[in-house]
């Protein structure tokens, strides 16, 4: 199945997707929700190790 072919798939009530093509889907969900955690994550961190270093200097290490 190509690319083009998930790119034009629309769920809706009236044409079932393929397993393939639930399979492709619920992937690139998943990596999705894999790069924003990921993002949210380090910009925690960052958010974190900023009021850290604001409050206690430069001087001291990062917490991640």
């Amino acid at each position: 199945m190509s690319e083009r072919e998930i790119n034009q798939y629309r769920l809706t009530d009236t044409e079932e997707p393929t397993d393939e093509m639930l399979a492709y889907i619920m992937h690139e969900v998943a990596e999705e929700a894999r790069r924003t955690n990921e993002e949210a994550m380090d910009r925690y961190f960052n958010e974190i190790n900023d009021i850290y270093q604001q409050k206690y200097g430069k001087n001291c290490s990062s917490i991640r």
